[in-house]
């Protein structure tokens, strides 16, 4: 199991609690601070997504972890019928909620309050479901991902869109150089919480990737695990399958 990497280090909360605090904290500038870190290059990592997702012509989608509903929103472009996005924080919501009534398309995508841990919905009940830079934040990684598979429906798409850490020269260097030192000062200069952005940069340094990632998922049952390393290694897009 990866090593416990929390937000706050002298709280007493538990990672969920403080990870939510941390999400309430950041959302209100979150959107424009991510296309800055990211250099915009996030947007072409979903809408892959988006295109593996639509190519099982799905009519359920659950989008985990949603955030402000950036892949959510880009999921509008399938023809689901029912589309989901969930996350633990209520200010997250707040943020996509707004962005997804200025975009028309309230009666296509409900955002809903929950936990990745204990999802509200029944078994087998979504042709597809996502995660995108939100699997590291689970409390508990086997857990999330029991809970995703049995709300799945069998053949049903898995997809996490997750950072990752480039394993070759020269991009090894300079992305740990990126995440340890510029990527916390970006987030102190633009956030209100400097912890945050020192927390994500960590907790994606120390979360598994790769073949790593896909061994726990065949752990769970899934079958059929792909990783595909996106811009050098700074990210990676997996695909999974429940039998």
């Amino acid at each position: 199991m990866p090593k416990t990497i929390t937000p706050y280090k002298d709280s007493s909360l538990g990672k969920k609690e403080q990870v939510t605090q941390m999400f309430d904290n950041i959302s209100g500038n979150y959107d424009g601070l991510n296309r800055v870190i990211s250099m915009g290059i996030d947007v072409k990592w979903r809408n892959k997504v988006v295109a593996l997702v639509a190519e099982k012509n799905p009519e359920t989608i659950l989008d985990i972890a949603t955030g402000t509903g950036d892949l959510v929103i880009l999921m509008s472009k399938t023809a689901a019928k029912r589309i989901v996005g969930l996350d633990i924080s209520a200010g997250m919501l707040e943020v996509g909620k707004k962005k997804i009534e200025k975009a028309n398309l309230s009666d296509r995508i409900e955002m809903v309050l929950g936990d990745s841990e204990n999802i509200q919905f029944p078994d087998n009940y979504f042709d597809a479901i996502t995660v995108s830079f939100g699997i590291r934040n689970f409390e508990d990684l086997e857990k999330g991902l029991a809970e995703i598979y049995r709300v799945l429906k069998p053949g049903g798409i898995f997809v996490i869109l997750e950072t990752s850490v480039p394993t070759k020269f020269p991009f090894k260097q300079g992305y740990a150089f990126y995440t340890r030192f510029i990527l916390p000062v970006i987030g102190k200069i633009f956030s209100k919480d400097n912890k945050a952005y020192g927390y994500l940069s960590e907790s994606a340094a120390n979360f598994p990737f790769g073949e790593n990632l896909n061994n726990i998922l065949r752990k769970i049952s899934f079958i059929e695990c792909k990783a595909m390393p996106q811009t050098f290694g700074v990210a990676t897009i997996y695909t999974a399958t429940k039998k």
